[in-house]
Order: structure tokens, then C-alpha cells, then sequence
């Protein structure tokens, strides 16, 4: 089937009982009755701003019934959406506004003095429109009709991602390829509705999914995709307030409505939401929740194991990934059996490469190179270099690339090393961060921790952690060390653990600032 994202949501729209929850923000509340007609106007205003099919529209916005909003419209009208960081400064928001030559820009009043600083320098943009009464305005007056529009599977979403170096790429998913990858995981579990009309007849005959909640950002692909998939069956999407991850108000909000299924970046919010179960035992009825899922970041198995003791019946979906693609490999972790952390089955359109471009055999201990193949997106906008590199065709089929190196065992299993790039030589030999990380935060004293490699006389790099130190605890760098030494070959160890309890060590997807971590710890070593 080829998929276009606007078309099922017209779908859904036609089947989906008109009362049931689409959004929720806090006390705000939409059903599918009101979102449709909201997203068809907004779609309208586009157009009426002069947007073409093609064009791109910025999203500045924090998590909110807007953003999805936004997204539906620009699926409905065939506009791409593209993501911004909402922890850029104004010279990084400008650039990726400008580098994805958005025709449209949709921000949060909190970023309007930064659109008044960069207006001037982005004057590609037709539409500069504020989330609030002037948002409200479009989405809700006027025509709310179904669209009268043909649409394609070849329609684009762009996701912008920072990577480990040089300046934010923005990749270019077709709407067919991102479908088919959100589908292939379903398709194994049994039949998925494969037409619009078995989509509409699933919908009709059980009803709304159970509501999904992205406790990472949207702007980052975990929540987005993530989201897009939900919305795509009739589940709700459930939004939190504070601009922080606050355990307490996710538990709260997995209680009011029934959340089925919450989607999270790793430790950095599967540690808080543990805590808050141990401290508030009882308080909050969990017993809805079916799947967490966590991409972008190694997730613990001490963590899931413990989050286990308070949702028996869920399943802990750790899913290795990337902007560029998605499916490289998962584990599912229950109550009935636990997996290893950072180890994965292998996705089944997945190849692994060494540096020559030759399969690595299982069992051999080589390290390799992790391809998808396809559906993949289409490359980076506007980068045909570096699209180059990343999107290669080997034995004349395309893969994506991004770089993350990982083991094959003798079972066809994957324990994933890191990425390539961020790797540190230390003396010759290559140690990947994640790997030491992961081995710092088994010790029940650190909360959280990255490595970096610190420019040294003798080594080359040393390999040095900064880490974060779970309340009640004190810290000891010798028993850090002392601990990966027993876990890890010594040469892996951090020649240096250093306490960053002020050092913005993430970004609020849970992936690892390890540029401010690293300017940290050279300033920390030269004193």
C-alpha cells in the first residue's frame, strides 16, 4: 500500500467515534470530533499564505496539542514538517529555518522575542504564526471540511538531527517509507490493515487505541514518530505541562487517562519515573500500561527490571535506531525474562559491515558497521555530499549508514558499541563511550554519566567520565574507576571520573550533550 499520512488520518477521522480523546494537555482536552475540523482549517491557512505542496513548515514548539496539530495539517495539505530544537539560540534557529527553506514557521509565544531577532534574516518564510489566540483563530473558524486534495506516497517529513558533528542535517522521509518501518513491527505480532478500508473496519469494530504519551520532546524523532504512529490507529496523544520531565505528573497523567503506551529516551527518564514508583508506592494506578518504548539512548536492564516490579504486565521495547532509520534492531524485556543492556535482534532488512564493506560473520568478535536497507529516506536536504556517505549502495542495494558500530554474536544477536564518530583512541586502541557509560551507571551511586576522550600527552585521549551522583550518595572516584575496571577490560577504565552536578549533561530528548561535557572536563583537567 502506498501510505500518505494525510490520507489515513482522513481515515481515521471518518471511522474513529467523533467523542473519543485525540488530545490532552493538562486540563485541555480534544476529541477526534474537533481535531479533524481543526487541522483541515489550519491546512487551509496555509494555502491561503501561499504555501505549495512541498513546501516546509517549521515547528519552534514545545510538547502541546499544537504540535501534532501542525503536523496533521501539514500531512492533510502536503507540506513537510520540520523540526526545530527548542534549546537552539537564535543563530542555530535561524540556520535550520533557513537550510530547510521553510515557507511556514509555527512557534510558542515563549520563543517570539528569538522569531523577532532572526525575522529579518528569513525571508523565505510566508508565515510566521504564534501558538495561542492567533493559532486558535486559523484552526478554529472557517471551512473544516475534508480536504479536496490528492495526495502522494512520495510526500516528505523532514527530521532534523544534530548528529555528532558539523551542522544539523535534515532527513527527508517519504511518508510511504516511514509507514512501512512503523508497520513491519505490528506485522510480526499478526495481521495489521494493510488498505484504508481494513484501517477503517479495525477502528469501527474495537475502537480508539489506547492513549500514547511521548514523554520526550516531539521535536525529537522518538516522541514524533512515535506519535505519527499512535495517531495513525485512533489512539489519543497525551501531552505533559511542565517543561521539565516530571515523573510524578506522567504517573498522573498514565492514571486520568488510561495510557497504554508511553514512549521515553533512555535512563535519563526511566530512572525519575522508577524513583517516583518506589517513593509513592500504590498512588497512582499504572495497571493500563502495555509498552514503554525507548530509542536514542542505551536503556539499563537495571532500570527495566525495575519498572517491571511495578508494571508486571507491560513490556519494556528498547528499539536501536536513528533519524535515518529505523528498525536496526529492538529488544522486548518482560517480567518473564530479561535481555542484556545494549543487546538486539537484529532487524531483519539489517546488514553488518566491516570497513571493507564485507558481511561480519557471527561469532567472530569483529566489529561492524550496521546498515538498513530499504525503506529508508531519501537522504539529507540539500546535502548531496553528505547524503553520499551516509545513504551508500552496496552490491547494488541501498543502505543507511549512520555509523553506529556494534558485535554480531554467534546467535545473530547485536551488542551495539556506539557510534563511530564519537569513538575515543586511547594509546590504539578504540573505546566507545557508551559502552563505559553503561558500566558507570551499574554502580547504584551514579545517576547518570558520559565519557569523553580529553586530549592527553601519553594516550592520545584519555578516556574520562563526568557523572552525576544519585542524592543520598557520596562520591568516590577511585571506586568508580575500580568498578568498570571489574567490568570492562582496564584499558576501557576512565583514566579520570569527574562530579558534574552543574554540567548540562542532556538535552531534554535524553540524548548526550557531549560537547558541553567534554569542554567541561578539559577545563576541569587544565586547572
Amino acid at each position: 500500500m502506498d501510505w500518505n499520512f494525510g490520507d489515513i488520518l482522513d481515515t481515521v477521522e471518518a471511522a474513529i467515534d467523533p467523542k473519543a480523546l485525540a488530545f490532552a494537555h493538562g486540563a485541555r482536552t480534544l476529541t477526534w470530533g474537533e481535531a479533524g475540523p481543526r487541522s483541515n482549517r489550519l491546512a487551509r491557512a496555509f494555502q491561503a499564505a501561499g504555501l505549495k505542496p512541498g513546501d516546509k513548515v517549521a515547528h519552534y514548539m514545545r510538547n502541546a496539542p499544537a504540535y501534532m496539530e501542525s503536523v496533521r495539517a501539514c500531512f492533510k495539505g502536503r507540506f513537510a514538517h520540520v523540526n526545530v530544537n527548542y534549546r537552539y539560540r537564535p543563530d542555530e534557529v535561524a540556520y535550520i529555518v533557513d537550510n530547510s527553506d521553510a515557507a511556514a514557521l509555527v512557534f510558542d509565544p515563549e520563543f517570539a522575542p528569538t522569531i523577532d531577532e532572526i525575522r529579518a534574516r528569513l525571508p523565505k518564510v510566508k508565515l510566521f504564526l504564534e501558538t495561542g489566540p492567533a493559532f486558535e483563530r486559523l484552526s478554529g473558524e472557517g471551512d473544516g471540511s475534508r480536504l479536496d486534495i490528492a495526495r502522494s506516497p512520495e510526500d516528505l517529513l523532514l527530521l532534523y538531527t544534530g548528529g555528532t558533528t558539523g551542522m544539523p542535517k535534515g532527513v527527508m522521509w517519504p511518508h510511504r517509507a516511514l509507514r512501512e518501518v512503523q508497520l513491519a513491527g505490528p506485522r510480526k505480532l499478526g495481521p495489521v490493515p494493510e488498505t484504508h478500508e481494513e484501517l477503517a473496519a479495525a477502528i469501527r469494530a474495537n475502537g480508539p487505541g489506547a492513549p500514547f504519551i511521548p514523554a520526550c520532546p516531539l521535536m525529537h524523532g522518538t516522541g514524533l514518530f512515535s506519535a505519527i504512529g499512535a495517531t495513525s490507529g485512533g489512539s489519543a496523544v497525551v501531552t505533559l505541562e511542565h517543561h521539565s520531565f516530571d515523573a510524578a505528573e506522567l504517573w498522573s497523567a498514565v492514571d486520568r487517562h488510561r495510557v497504554g503506551t508511553i514512549a521515553i529516551v533512555g535512563d535519563v527518564f526511566a530512572k525519575p519515573m522508577l524513583r517516583a514508583l518506589q517513593e509513592n508506592p500504590g498512588k497512582w494506578d499504572v495497571s493500563s500500561v502495555v509498552t514503554i518504548i525507548s530509542s536514542g539512548v542505551m536503556w539499563s536492564v537495571d532500570n527495566k527490571r525495575g519498572l517491571l516490579e511495578h508494571l508486571p504486565q507491560a513490556a519494556m521495547t528498547d528499539s536501536f535506531g536513528a533519524s535515518e532509520g529505523v528498525g536496526f534492531g529492538s529488544s522486548i524485556m518482560t517480567k518473564d525474562g530479561e535481555i542484556p543492556t545494549a543487546k538486539f535482534a537484529i532487524g531483519e532488512r539489517c546488514q553488518v559491515f566491516d570497513e571493507n564493506d564485507e558481511p561480519v560473520a557471527p561469532g567472530s568478535g569483529k566489529p561492524g558497521i550496521i546498515a538498513m536497507g530499504e525503506p529508508i529516506p531519501l537522504g539529507y536536504h540539500g546535502d548531496p555530499q553528505k547524503t553520499a556517505s551516509t545513504f551508500r549502495t552496496i552490491r547494488g542495494k541501498r543502505y543507511s549508514i549512520p555509523g553506529d558500530w556494534c558485535l554480531v554474536e554467534a546467535d545473530g544477536s547485536l551488542t551495539l558499541m556506539g557510534r563511530g564518530s564519537a569513538s575515543i583512541n586511547t594509546g590504539g586502541e578504540k573505546v566507545f563511550p557508551e559502552e563505559v557509560e553503561e558500566a558507570l551507571k551499574t554502580h547504584p551511586s551514579v545517576e547518570d554519566a558520559l565519557v569523553v576522550g580529553v586530549p592527553d600527552p601519553d594516550w592520545g585521549q584519555a578516556v574520562t567520565a563526568v557523572v552525576r551522583i544519585v542524592p543520598g550518595f557520596g562520591f568516590s572516584e577511585d571506586e568508580l574507576r575500580a568498578h568498570v575496571k571489574a567490568r570492562l577490560a582496564p584499558y576501557k577504565a576512565p583514566k579520570r571520573v569527574l562530579l558534574g552536578e552543574h554540567v548540562p549533561m542532556r538535552a531534554p530528548n535524553g540524548k548526550a550533550d557531549y560537547k558541553s561535557v567534554a569542554a567541561f572536563a578539559r577545563e576541569s583537567l587544565s586547572r
